[in-house]
């Protein structure tokens, strides 16, 4: 078992990982002096069987109430958001009462805006189940959830969990396909940090999609600690803490165009957004042919044979740019990237016209 603390300017917070941490549970959170009288337990539909009847044996509070959540995009609500709510009302939770999560990152989110906005903010205990939440989501207190015309998190908050805890035992009754999206996440964390740490995951990335140990543990400590040394340093995402987007300009519009279906879910939005803007870097000359073809040749390597021409034709470009038009980052009429100088060197605040990025995907959908 390992253990990260993350402190902000608002709240100190430990992340412990390691395997079986669930059947801990109860001495964690007692170690950790996270004592509530009523808790309300939102876990998500797939999370069933044995691992949550341990969690709701675990629990050691008095009074636990329980909703189960159907994690979707679509889901991803303020219509879920009132239903908890009214939950939290009718059994008169205080502020020192918790809200509890057991789920991806989609549940993540709505879990912790719901935590953030009820009565200023009540407890907020994060269980992420999934390796794109365990690596990115749970960490760093974005919350957030959709509006179905304008766009993904455009309504959210900042709020801190008080503790986080990562079960990698979850991680086995994942599919290929979700463990894929959590190493999407993975794999950004490798491109903003360092070219040594890039080289880890080349040559460990069979290994770590096989969730062996102790490189599935040892990768998902590391991705956290990158993102803990950003958010500690911009909590806000005034500035540093940006580049953790990178790809998402692209990939949230993907995901947004194609109305948050299944077909693609966030980490292959995040892959596709990734391609993306590695490949926009090298049409703008900031990064070179030889790290653009060992970040494109590596997301090959993984067996993610999805690219934009199996979603998308021209006549969406007009779409997908609307959405990247509506995204939080944007201060002007132009759209605001994340982009990269090499492999470890992102640059923020790069400018562009939609007319630059409609002739881009204009020949990105041609060429493919």
């Amino acid at each position: 078992m390992k253990k990260i603390s993350v402190l902000t300017n608002k709240k100190k917070y430990p992340i412990y990982i390691g395997d079986s941490l669930i059947k801990k549970i109860d001495k964690i959170l007692i170690k950790e002096r996270l004592f509530s009288n009523n808790c309300l337990i939102i876990y998500d539909s797939k999370v069933v069987g044995n691992n949550l009847k341990i969690i709701k044996n675990k629990i050691p509070y008095k009074k636990k109430f329980y909703l189960k959540f159907v994690a979707s995009e679509e889901n991803k609500n303020l219509e879920f958001v009132n239903k908890i709510i009214e939950i939290l009302l009718k059994n008169n939770f205080s502020r020192n009462d918790c809200i509890i999560a057991v789920g991806g990152g989609i549940l993540g989110d709505i879990a912790c805006f719901t935590a953030s906005i009820y009565k200023r903010g009540i407890k907020f205990i994060n269980i992420p189940t999934t390796l794109l939440a365990q690596v990115d989501a749970s960490i760093g207190g974005k919350s957030g959830v959709n509006h179905k015309l304008y766009g993904k998190n455009l309504i959210g908050t900042f709020y801190q969990p008080d503790i986080v805890i990562s079960d990698t035992s979850f991680l086995n009754t994942l599919k290929n396909r979700e463990i894929i999206c959590g190493y999407a996440e993975i794999l950004k964390h490798s491109l903003i940090s360092s070219l040594k740490n890039f080289k880890y995951l080349k040559k460990n990335f069979t290994k770590i999609l096989s969730l062996k140990t102790p490189e599935i543990v040892d990768t998902i400590t590391w991705s956290c600690l990158i993102k803990k040394k950003i958010v500690e340093k911009d909590e806000l995402e005034n500035n540093l803490r940006k580049i953790l987007n990178l790809g998402h300009t692209f990939g949230h519009a993907y995901e947004a165009s194609v109305g948050f279906k299944k077909k693609l879910n966030h980490g292959e939005g995040v892959l596709l957004g990734l391609k993306s803007a590695a490949k926009f870097s090298l049409n703008e000359k900031l990064l070179s042919n030889k790290d653009y073809n060992l970040i494109n040749d590596h997301i090959n390597e993984l067996g993610f044979k999805l690219n934009l021409k199996d979603f998308f034709k021209k006549n969406n470009i007009n779409k997908i740019l609307s959405f990247m038009r509506n995204d939080k980052k944007n201060f002007s009429a132009k759209i605001s990237l994340v982009l990269l100088n090499k492999i470890g060197k992102p640059v923020i605040n790069k400018m562009y016209s939609t007319e630059k990025l409609k002739k881009f995907l204009d020949r990105e959908l041609i060429n493919l």
